[in-house]
Parts: structure tokens; sequence; C-alpha cells
């Protein structure tokens, strides 16, 4: 079975060499039913690889559905995926057959598995070693055959070590582990992708299509893409709408690339090749530690004010309020103020400060990080997804801290 028809069959645009690879390993497995876990960032095209496998099993004439498991909310997922008997639960007037029974005989796509609580894992677990399950609310086994085909974006390794994913079901899922490459590994491909999407929308539109100037093609290359082949798409898609000029300058195309280098919020890099989605927990360690510096530097200059007089003076003559707005920056916020007095320099004997007393800082974390949120919300203009990239944290993990905070 050659790569290249199948890359027809699926519409699937690239030479590179780890691309060719994984749709190689897709076919290879496709006529067993071994469980295939496939890995990738978001936005690589991981939906396409189940679909090769499925096309080419023995259960090509069989049902096949795709799960997205990170949209069902956790309290209906085990009555989604197994189903549930009447009166199960509050609201279950009539039972109901899982995606598991329905599927019987064919392919289950479960997309983003990492997102399943550990209580599913169990029941999964068991399904893919026993091929049985019981619905939610019954003691009947049922049996199923399923060829369980999963994907994630997760490092699981690591959320394994963090107690969110369990290792036996992910030795049981990664039996052949398929790796969809980022766009950024594949740079040879960038400019051919952008001109068949560019040719799509002209004729989806029915305008002429973009074209490249050397300056806007060599931005396409070194341009790092974290969004992958959806974010090119999207990309190309408002250019051939908005863009009056056929002929695509690098000025152009510059408007339309989010600056994910230039980040003005304080978040952990790694570097071009190692960049992964951060916790909450690093976050704040990193802001936490930014404003502990800052506080730093401010109680040495307070320090140094104290004890050399003749830099103090050098200060009130320059601004006379700058020791007192120090010493109330430094000061923790709602505490009582420190009274501050301005020393006389005329005088024989300075004391800069009378009664000065700098207390322990407190920071609010929660405040800063509802401060964070907004201010990434505002620069993206409301774009959840690109002020999550811009915080370094999940879309889904900054859904739940704007509704937790009730930031609007």
């Amino acid at each position: 079975m050659e790569v290249l028809s199948i890359k027809q069959r699926f519409g699937i645009i690239g030479n590179a060499l780890q691309l060719d690879r994984a749709i190689g390993i897709a076919a290879q497995v496709a006529p067993t039913d071994i469980t295939v876990l496939i890995s990738g960032e978001s936005g690589t095209g991981k939906e396409v690889f189940p679909q090769i496998i499925h096309q080419y099993s023995a259960r090509k004439h069989g049902p096949y559905i795709a799960v997205n498991c990170g949209a069902i909310p956790e309290g209906t997922i085990d009555s989604e995926l197994f189903g549930h008997e009447k009166g199960s639960f509050t609201g279950a007037h009539e039972a109901r057959k899982g995606y598991f029974e329905v599927v019987n005989g064919g392919t289950i796509f479960l997309d983003e598995v990492a997102e399943l609580p550990l209580s599913t894992q169990v029941r999964l677990l068991r399904v893919l070693e026993t091929g049985e399950f019981l619905k939610v609310g019954s003691s009947k086994m049922i049996k199923t055959d399923v060829r369980v085909v999963a994907a994630t974006n997760v490092n699981i390794p690591e959320a394994i070590d963090h107690g969110r994913f369990r290792e036996d079901l992910y030795y049981r899922l990664n039996t052949v582990p398929i790796h969809v490459p980022p766009l950024r590994e594949r740079h040879d491909d960038i400019v051919l992708l952008f001109r068949k999407f560019a040719s799509d929308f002209a004729e989806k539109y029915r305008m002429p299509p973009l074209h490249l100037s050397e300056e806007a093609r060599q931005l396409l290359l070194n341009y790092r893409w974290p969004g992958n082949v959806r974010q090119l798409k999207n990309i190309t898609e408002q250019i051939s709408i908005i863009e009056r000029e056929r002929q695509l300058s690098g000025e152009s195309l510059l408007k339309y690339l989010p600056q994910v280098n230039q980040r003005e919020l304080p978040v952990l890099y790694k570097g071009p090749q190692e960049r992964t989605e951060y916790s909450e927990r690093e976050l704040l360690y990193k802001v936490l530690f930014d404003m502990k510096q800052d506080i730093t530097d401010m109680k040495q200059l307070v320090l140094e004010m104290m004890q050399n007089p003749e830099f103090a003076r050098n200060m009130q003559n320059t601004n006379p309020q700058l020791v007192k707005r120090i010493i109330q920056d430094v000061s923790p916020a709602g505490a009582p103020q420190t009274t501050v007095e301005t020393y006389d320099f005329e005088d024989e004997e300075p004391e800069l400060f009378h009664a000065s007393e700098v207390l322990e800082e407190s920071l609010s974390l929660q405040k800063k990080e509802i401060d964070l949120i907004r201010r990434a919300l505002e620069k993206h203009a409301g774009k959840r997804k690109a002020a999550a990239d811009e915080l370094g944290i999940s879309e889904r993990t900054l859904y739940r801290k704007i509704k937790e905070y009730d930031i609007r």
C-alpha cells in the first residue's frame, strides 16, 4: 500500500519524512485489531489517522465514531461511552446505549483521551482487556467487539507522574504509537500548504489566489506555527478575504502572525524546540519570583537611602515624594500606612526616617492571576485560545478560571 495513494485519498498535503512515516505505520497496523495511540500537538491533523486505520481495516464496512473526550462533562461521560439503564440517575427517563455498544464491530476514535476522569479510565481499561463493560446502573455484563484508536496532545508520562492518568491504561493504549509531527518540523511543507489553502479559498470565494513575495515566503518559513496546520489554514483564509492585493508582501503578512515570541506576560519558556503547556502553579511561581525580586531591589534602595545621607539628599532634591512612595510600595496592600517623615538636610544630625518600618510583604496570587488573565484577554480582543497560549495554559483551564473569577 503506497503512502502517496493514501495522501491522495484523504487529502493529506506534505512530503516530510516524519509525516510519511506516520502514514506508513497507520497503514501497516490497519489490518490488525491492535490499539493505537496517536500523539501530536493541537492542529497537526491527528483526526485523519483513525480514518486511515478504519478504512484500510477489515472493519471498514462497520460503524466508525469519533468522540471528543474533553468536550463531554465529567458527570455524563460514563453514560455517553457505556450507556445507562432507566432510572439509574436523575433524568435517566429511559435506557440508552453507549458508544461502545453502538459501534460493536467497528472502530471508535477517542480524541483527547487524557481528559478522561480516572473512574472512566478504569472502565475503558476493562473494555480493552476483556471486551466487556457495564452500563451505568446495571449489573449485566455486555460484550462488545470494538477497535480503539486514541489521540492526545498531552504528555501522558508527565500526566501519569501527576496522578492524572493511569499507567496501566497508557501501556494498553500505546501498543502502537504514532507521532504526528508539528508544522515547524515540516519546513518544506509550509509553503506547499499555504498555496493549497490559498487556491481552495480563491475557488470558494471566487477571487484570484494569493501569491507570496520572497519576504513573505521567508516569514512563513521562520514562524513557529504554534497552532500548526489549523492556524496556517485560518490565517490563509483571513488574508484571502481581507487583503485586496493578491501579491502578499512581508509587511502585510506580519499583521496576521501573532508575535508569540514577544510576550509581555511572565511565562516560563525553554526554547523553540521545547515549548510545552505549563501548569498554573509554574506560572504563579514565576509571577511570585519576579515580584519578590522587584521588592528586594526596592528594599535595597531604601536601605541605601538610610545609610547614605548624600544619596538620600540627591533623591530628595529630585523628587521629595519618592521616599514616601517607595515605602508605600514595599508595604503590603491593605496594611496600615507607615508614617514617613522626610529629613530637612539643614539639620546637623540627619534622621532620614522616623518610625519608618518596612513591613513583610504579602502577595495576593489570586489578584495577580486575575490581572494576568484580563491583560491577556484584552491583548487578544477576547480570543480565549490566543490568550491561553499567551499565558502558557490550556484553553480549558483558562475557561474554568474565567468562570471561577467571574471575569467579564
